[in-house]
Parts: C-alpha cells; structure tokens; sequence
C-alpha cells in the first residue's frame, strides 16, 4: 500500500497561556447557514563558546497540494536523517521514542514518533517505547496507557517498552561513582541563588560563579547524597550537581542537576526511593544502557549534546550518538499541557479527545485517519530549521488523502420533505449508486426512491433566480441516479418561523413510456422515506471550526483564552444521512492502513467509520451516537470540501 512503509517526521509546537473569557458555545442551527463551506547540510554540532540562539522559524502557507504521491520514504533518502546516517552507517540502527508519561501526546509528538520508529525500520532496526517516568508527582497510568495506544494507532509497534525507573539502582550507582570521581557534589542552595550563580536572567547579575559546596571533599558530599536518600533532607534542601564547566558559554554545562528530593510514591517503585534522577542526569545514561545508536530529538536538546556526552565520558560508558532535528509548530492553536488543561478543566471542551483540538486523541476522535498525520509528515521534510505550519496546510493534507480513500454518501444538514404527489403513496424505487465515482473496486450500494424524499435546505429557493442553479417553485432539478427528474410545484410555510416546511413536486416521467427527456442542468442529493427500509437513518451533525480566532493565540490581549471563537462548533441536530452508512460501518475502517488494519468486520472503531459527505465536506462517526442500528447517529466533520470560489449556486 501507499502508506505501508511510511513514518516520520517534523511536527512539534510549543505552549500558550490565558485568562478566562469568551467560553465557546455549541450553536445548535436549525437551518444551515449560507456559506457555511467556503539536500539538508550535515548538522553541526553545538557551538560552547556561544549563547543558546532560538533556531530560526520559517513561516509556511497552505501550498497548491499535487495529487501524486509522496515517495513515503523520501524523508529517510534525502536530507536530514540521510546525513545523520551516513555519519554513523550502524550495522544495527536502535532508535527510541522516550516520553514523559505525564500528559497526552499531541501532534508535534507525531514528529517525533515517525522519526524515531521510521528510521529504525527504513534500516531494519529496532525502535524502543521507553517512559521517562522520573518524576512521580506529574506521572499517571492514563498517561501510559494513551501514549501506548497512539503509537499502535499511527502503525509502530515498539521492539520493547521500557522504563527510565527500570535503571534507578543502576543509576544511582553511577551516582555514587561520579561523585567518588570529584565529578559532582551536594549544593543546598536556594533556587534563587542557583540562579545568580549562572549570572542572572540574561547575565544581567553579573558574572557566573561557583557554588559554594562545589569544592566540598568527594567523602561529604557522597555522605550527604545518602543522606538526601535516606530522608535527612526534605524537597529543594539539597541536590547532587554535576561538577561541569562554569566557564563553558553553553548553559548546559553549568553545573546542571543530577538527583532531586521528591516525596511521592512511585507508580513502579513504591516508596523505595526519596530521590530522583533528572532528565540530564537519566536521559544520555539509559540510551546507553540501551544500546541506541542514534539519539534523535529536537533542536530545543542542542545545546544539551555537549552535556550529554560529557555525562557519558564521565562515567565511562558507551556513548551514543546524538543528533537534532527542527520541530514543527502548528499556529492557531495551543499544545502546552497547562493550557490544555485549562481548557478541559474550565469547560471551554468536552474533554482531552474534543474534535477541536490537536492531541492525537483529538485528531482520532475527529477522524483524521492516521495515515494522513504519517503523510502529512513525510511531505515536509525534515531539517535542522523550526517551522511554523498553519492549520489550513494540514486540512489540505488530510482532505487529499480521503479523497482518495473514503466512500461517498448523500448527506442532508438540514432537511425538508419534498412530496411527489403524482407517485402512489406505496411507490418503492431501488437506486444503485456507488461508493466512489472514480474507483470501482468500492462498490456500489441501493438506496430507496420512494413518494416523500428529503433534500437540503440550501438546495431550494422560494424566489428563483439566474444564478442558482437547484429547486424553485416551477423548476426541474436531477435527484442523483433517479432516472427522471423533478419540478416544485408549490411549497408550505411554518407561520411562526417563516421556514420552507414541505415541499410538493412532480415526477417528469414521461407518460408516453419513452425515456427520452430533458436533461436538468444540476443534479441534487436527496434521501428517500421508507420506514420499511429504515431510512433515512437521522444524525446529529458537529461542524467543527478553528477553536481560536487567530494565527497566534498567545498574542492576544489578555492571553490565549481571550481569543476563544464562540462559534468554534455548529450542530445540526436533525440531520439524515441514506442508508449506505450501514453497509460502510461493516466494511470500516476506511481506509485499512497504519494502525487500523486487521480489524474485524464490525468491530472497528466508530472513527474509522469515514466517508464523504456529498457537497458538505468529510466525516466519520462519533462514539457519542448509539449507532445506526436505533439511537441516532452523531457525525463530526473531519475537514470541508476543498472550496471552489468560482462555482455558483
């Protein structure tokens, strides 16, 4: 298949932050609104005798998407991950992809996930899932468990699942051996003076300068390090330091933490440890006990290679290879935890997985299948360079991607009863239509013609006019595959409302049992009423729009909440949608890739019930339904209908 040795990638955004304002309200529509779809050069490494400089962010716009496919192992043939290869040709390439267990992965994490698994296997290697739970206070089984199951979902299975805290023994003997090495010491210094110590925000202190138990004898400060584990001291009264180099430009040698105090339980240990490595301390070590061959990450982990190799020299132990690639961030949104949780905590969401958000969980609840976050990813590339990627590109990228791999069905927003009053009241036509106009091998399904059909509410007009092109009063439109066409002949109104409440029409069958007749110049979607046949099946609709009104949330005045859309989700509550919807929830997922293949029949996920919705844009179905089968159908838009400005009516 096109994706089957796909992975990797560039995705990754920062967070945001705000204040409570504007809360986004479901707006429940009973008509629909007018409009309403409209060779990368070897890395370098990192310079020490220089301060950290972000790198440098280059702004994308939405490109004019080509319909031929991405080769989907460009990324690992050219550029980048190419170079970084080539410095170290490895007989047996082992990669990682070590998360903290402390939240749920979002987009730019899929960056990291394609890169690191996609790698390993593009070189028949192996790629490890390691937790770096080093940090209880933060940690939760939710976390693990989420994080496991997005990786399966964009297709990676893990050559084994391990866990920073599997190595807190053997951690903290190398530990000890630093420490008799005169290659770090116990400080109890306030975060305060930590921080004048490096010179100040910006150097604007003064001068760095040492700690003053930096030069304490290697026998104190190994009894003090017991004493920190067997409880002496409580949380921020002492840390180990590593003894780097205070006169190195990059900050990452300042003496950086090793061991911290931290009271809570830990969900694999228990009570067996009061202290705990940190991330530069635990990070460069386990890769080594792993065996990882190259150590991919992101830019923002630059200047850390310096430490990262100096840790591995001072211990004296196999040094893996480290090597940073740009991130991805993806503007008018937020990916910070704090503000996601904010924003699930405050109610502005339904929840973590809320259709309007770009965790993982999000994007598979909205049904973006995970081959299109795969290909999204391979198409741009990977370097060195922070690039900042608008929603609208991404949409353009997933909308490609179903249209070539999703069915087609006749979707209604908001329907009104047309009555064929020159039909028998028990008149039954079967229709074949297909699943896909342009590929075969979807097949085709039969919905019913019947005396009461149901079209759009868009799709007629009281008052005609030149340029639209659909149902009036004494005008003939196509019903889609219905052999003979229809003309409204009078219509009624609610009083009270002033809405189109019934349509009545005639069937242009010719009497004379000819076939010929005039051909109508458009063709509308329609839904035919047959309790027997149970359609049409009735759905409630989510159209989802950007949840922010701008580009860059955190700019707005007052902060990211002040820039909350209200009118970020439309519902249409009574919806209808034909009955072809049954035959694709057997047959989902669609399309079969990544991490949903193998499912058994009927057994998929309801969001890998995808389709497109004729004129209405791409959808799939929503757990909050209670299914085709009785309850009604609940439907989230995945993205629109690519716009065409030029077409009128």
């Amino acid at each position: 298949m096109f994706l089957e040795s796909l992975r990797a990638l560039a995705l990754m955004t920062p967070p945001q932050d705000m204040e409570e304002n504007n809360r986004p309200e479901s707006v429940t529509l009973p008509e629909r609104p007018k409009n309403a779809e409209k060779a990368a050069k070897k890395p370098k490494p990192p310079k020490p005798t220089k301060e950290s400089k972000p790198p440098p962010v280059k702004k994308e716009k939405a490109p004019n998407v080509s319909t031929t496919p991405v080769d989907p192992n460009s990324m690992f043939k050219e550029g980048f991950l190419k170079s970084v290869y080539s410095e170290k040709s490895s007989e047996r390439v082992v990669t990682r992809f070590p998360p903290e267990p402390n939240g749920f992965l979002h987009i730019g994490h899929s960056k990291a996930i394609a890169i690191n698994f996609g790698f390993a296997r593009y070189h028949n290697g192996v790629c490890y899932l390691r937790f770096d739970d080093t940090n209880p206070e933060a940690e939760e089984e939710k976390y693990f468990t989420a994080i496991e199951d997005m990786i399966q979902w964009l297709g990676f299975t893990p050559h084994e699942i391990t866990y920073s805290s599997d190595n807190f023994d053997k951690l903290y003997e190398l530990a000890e051996n630093l420490i008799r090495k005169d290659g770090a010491y116990v400080c109890h210094c306030t975060d305060t003076e930590i921080k004048l110590q490096k010179g100040g925000e910006k150097g604007a202190a003064g001068p760095r300068y040492a700690c003053p138990h930096r030069d304490r004898p290697p026998e104190e400060s190994l009894t003090e390090f017991r004493a920190m584990k067997n409880g002496k001291y409580k949380p921020r009264e002492a840390f180990l330091r590593m003894k780097q180099d205070l006169t190195d430009g990059n900050p990452q040698m300042w003496d950086l933490a090793a061991y911290r105090i931290l009271e809570k339980p830990h969900h694999r240990t228990g009570d067996k440890w009061r202290i705990y490595p940190t991330y530069d301390f635990t990070h460069c070590l386990c890769d080594s006990f792993e065996d990882i061959s190259h150590s991919l990450c992101t830019t923002e982990f630059q200047l850390s290679r310096v430490s990262y190799e100096w840790l591995c020299d001072a211990v004296e132990v196999y040094k893996p290879m480290q090597r940073e690639y740009g991130r991805l961030n993806l503007s008018g949104t937020v990916l910070s935890k704090r503000k996601l949780l904010k924003l699930v905590e405050q109610n502005y969401v339904r929840g973590w997985d809320d259709p309007r958000l770009y965790t993982l969980i999000a994007l598979r609840r909205r049904g973006v299948p995970p081959g299109a976050i795969l290909s999204f990813i391979n198409e741009l590339g990977v370097s060195t360079a922070l690039t900042n990627i608008q929603i609208v590109r991404f949409e353009q990228s997933v909308r490609r991607y179903l249209e070539q791999t999703v069915p087609r069905l006749m979707l209604l927003l908001d329907p009104i009863p047309i009555i064929i009053d020159n039909l028998p009241n028990d008149y039954i036509e079967d229709i074949e239509l297909p699943f896909s106009p342009k590929d075969p091998s979807f097949g085709n399904h039969i919905v019913v013609f019947t005396k009461t059909v149901y079209i759009d509410r868009s799709d007629f007009r009281e008052i005609d006019s030149k340029d639209f092109f659909r149902l009036a009063p004494g005008k003939s439109v196509g019903l889609l595959k219905v052999p003979y066409p229809i003309k409204a002949t009078s219509f009624e109104k609610d009083e009270t409302s002033g809405l189109v409440t019934t349509i009545h029409a005639v069937y242009e069958k010719p009497d004379d049992g000819t076939t010929s007749f005039k051909k109508p110049k458009t063709y509308i979607q329609w839904v035919g009423s047959s309790p027997a046949r149970s359609s049409p099946i009735k759905a409630e609709v989510r159209i989802f729009h950007p949840l922010f009104k701008s580009e860059n949330p955190d700019a707005a005045e007052g902060g990211y909440l002040n820039d909350i859309n209200p009118a970020s989700e439309e519902i249409y509550p009574n919806a209808m949608i034909e009955t072809g919807l049954r035959e694709i929830r057997q047959r989902a997922p669609w399309p079969e890739e990544e991490g949903e293949k193998g499912v058994k029949e009927g057994e998929a996920g309801w969001e890998s019930v995808r389709f497109q919705g004729l004129r209405v844009g791409y959808f799939c179905m929503d757990r909050d339904g209670e299914g085709e089968g009785g309850g009604k159908v609940v439907l989230n838009r995945i993205v629109s209908l690519k716009e065409d400005a030029g077409k009128a009516g």
